[in-house]
């Protein structure tokens, strides 16, 4: 692993009323261990997932609208709110990795269109543009040709361009790269497959602090695994008001 713990900077928040101050667990954080090479985030929408996640990424010098550390391009909604307040500890630095943002992966993929040179600009992606993929294509071409090992990588719900049958694609993508104790991954992410990691350590942001969570404790799973089993139960009761 190389992230090890993320600080916030308390002293330096002037207010707690201020966004992202005013979401409970960014106002309640002071330090988070990461003890997995796989670290996923969950919680509801607003809960504060991907405002750290963007603040990570922020600090790594990743473009915070999807890029690494050589991407450098302009987007909409770019500055994280958050980043000047925190801190990361590393063992050892490094300084290779990716931030995926699957709202604005359009965005960079545009970005990688714009690029001078010859196709040998797309090698990392798959050898065709971005665009020429369909979405669930790209990130896999993605994850596929860019992903490599002594890197650390900041996902933001990578399912939302996936299949079912793609994430469990990306699982053993992950896997081959992680088992290597060389590759680590932070992920914020709804999916009840991808949460599935063998040995993932899962963060709940869905009190007023950042709580560890059993896969099985999930919403995610528990959720899913209810409405696979009792399916015309649970939509009898949510159309109820209807009749």
């Amino acid at each position: 692993m190389y992230l090890k713990r993320i600080t916030l900077d308390r002293k330096r928040v002037k207010s707690k009323s201020d966004y992202p101050f005013c979401i409970p667990v960014i106002q309640n954080l002071e330090q988070l261990e990461i003890e997995s090479n796989v670290t996923f985030f969950v919680g509801e929408n607003g809960s504060g997932k991907s405002t750290l996640l963007e603040a990570i990424a922020d600090k790594c010098g990743f473009h915070t609208a999807g890029g690494g550390r050589n991407n450098s391009y302009e987007a909409e909604a770019t500055q994280s709110d958050l980043g000047d307040y925190v801190k990361l500890s590393w063992m050892p630095k490094v300084t290779n990795g990716f931030f995926l943002r699957a709202e604005t992966f359009h965005q960079f993929a545009s970005y990688v269109d714009s690029l001078e040179g010859d196709f040998s600009k797309y090698d990392p992606y798959g050898g065709d543009s971005l665009h020429h993929q369909s979405h669930g294509e790209s990130f896999l071409s993605l994850f596929q040709h860019r992903f490599h090992q002594q890197a650390i990588y900041l996902l933001d719900e990578p399912e939302a361009a996936l299949s079912p049958q793609r994430q469990l694609a990306f699982l053993r993508i992950m896997h081959d790269l992680a088992s290597s104790g060389q590759c680590q991954f932070i992920i914020a992410t709804h999916s009840p497959i991808l949460l599935g990691y063998p040995d993932a350590k899962i963060w709940s942001f869905d009190r007023d602090r950042i709580a560890e969570v059993a896969y099985e404790d999930t919403d995610h799973y528990q959720i899913t695994r209810y409405f696979l089993d009792n399916r015309e139960r649970m939509l009898m009761e949510l159309f109820k008001d209807e009749e």
